[in-house]
């Protein structure tokens, strides 16, 4: 019971910090567009869509320790490691997209 309340405390932890990373770049990097005499909507979602691997690799902690352990599990045949690893990434990846779909729909833009 309490490995499961640690792995949704550490899923919900990587949704966060990928959503931050989004939202955070995108909305600090579009400030350039300003200085510019740019459209910041239009800066903020393009940044978005571009920052959303990095968010999945700072909401990890960097790729290689993530698949190590998914080698290391398929290798061994530990699925549970390989369960865990992909629950992390996916995690992740909730969090950029939600920090994606949120500026799209604050900037007033069309998904891709």
């Amino acid at each position: 019971m309490i490995q499961l309340a640690k792995l949704l405390e550490t899923l919900t932890l990587n949704a966060f910090i990928a959503l931050g990373v989004i939202l955070g770049g995108a909305l600090v990097g579009s400030l350039g567009a300003v200085f510019y005499g740019q459209s910041p909507g239009h800066i903020i979602i393009e940044l978005a869509g571009k920052l959303k691997i990095w968010a999945l690799v700072a909401a990890m902690g960097g790729t290689f320790d993530t698949l190590r352990a998914i080698e290391a599990g398929f290798l061994g045949l530990q699925v549970n490691t390989v369960i865990k690893q992909l629950l992390l990434i996916f995690s992740s990846f909730i969090g950029a997209h939600a920090g994606y779909l949120l500026l799209v729909y604050l900037a007033g833009g069309k998904l891709r």
